[in-house]
């Protein structure tokens, strides 16, 4: 990535971060909805917890700059975006538990089951999935309706059994029988690769694109989810603990394949070059609109933490 397009990368990954959050905290709020009766204090505690705690905001960003390929980068983009990050919380809340991947630290602070307590982590997880569905199908995302519902599927698709929940399954099975490499890459673009592939398809159902449209950006979304897996893998193997603000060296630990430590880092680095290239080469169409996907393609790739 040039320095210059690095710079413009990173402001605005800040920018629609900062947006993102102001708008997590306002639907994080203690009072309650219309049709809601109370929202109890610890669970609202506990959810904020494990939402307003910094993190990059990929996600939310690539929902909004694929919106912004068609001009439809705003308030019902940045609401999609707002409900994809519950979505990717919620994972990362159960995700961390003890009978999951045992985590005491997530993005340099303790995560919520050690902050409250498992039950409490439990129920945050469940509480942030429903609120992405609601904030969806809520008439403040000002969208037509069939674009909404066309937005509640594709999510469930994404966060379920044939998708991230699915995923997550077949990784625990991994720990006692380890997949090959196909099974290896079907359980990452499972877990980690559909919510990325959700976040750029999203953005041209926001705005109504066409299908053909709708494919290439998530046909992107699919590359650029191997991508961040597979840098997550190297990471895993090479970074320490303070450096990604979470346990590093688990997965060898647990006995899980990776495709990195399959075939080596030196492998990892040269397949992520050519996910680079494939990303952008989707992107080629939108001109210079596509600049900053396709530096968040870059960064996906090189990140360091």
């Amino acid at each position: 990535m040039m320095k210059d397009d690095q710079i413009a990368f990173e402001a605005a990954l800040f920018a629609r971060a900062a947006a993102v959050e102001v708008l997590l905290r306002q639907v994080l709020d203690a009072r309650p909805l219309s049709g809601e009766i109370a929202r109890p204090e610890r669970l609202m505690a506990a959810m904020r917890h494990g939402v307003l705690n910094g993190g990059k905001r990929l996600r939310p960003f690539l929902v909004m700059e694929s919106a912004a390929l068609f001009a439809a980068d705003g308030e019902a983009a940045l609401r999609i975006a707002a409900a994809l990050e519950c979505v990717h919380c919620y994972s990362l809340i159960h995700d961390d538990l003890p009978a999951m991947d045992d985590d005491d630290l997530r993005r340099g602070q303790p995560t919520v089951h050690k902050a409250f307590d498992e039950a409490t982590a439990i129920l945050a997880g469940d509480a942030l999935l429903t609120l992405a569905f609601d904030i969806i199908a809520d008439e403040a995302t000002a969208l037509p309706a069939e674009r909404r519902a066309a937005l509640v599927l594709a999510l469930a698709r994404a966060a379920g059994t044939g998708g991230m929940v699915g995923g997550q399954t077949l990784d625990l099975e991994a720990e006692r029988k380890r997949p090959d490499e196909a099974g290896i890459i079907r359980l990452q673009a499972m877990k980690t690769g559909a919510l990325i592939r959700f976040a750029c398809e999203a953005g041209a159902i926001v705005a109504g694109a066409p299908p053909a449209d709708r494919e290439r950006l998530a046909e992107f979304g699919s590359a650029i989810g191997l991508a961040f897996q597979l840098a997550d893998d190297l990471l895993d193997l090479t970074a320490d603990a303070q450096q990604m603000g979470k346990a590093t060296k688990k997965d060898a630990a647990a006995g899980k394949a990776t495709l990195a430590a399959l075939h080596g880092p030196d492998w990892a680095r040269e397949q992520l070059h050519g996910l680079i290239e494939q990303a952008h080469a989707l992107l080629d169409p939108y001109g210079e609109k596509a600049a900053l996907l396709k530096a968040a393609a870059t960064f996906v790739a090189t990140r360091n933490s």
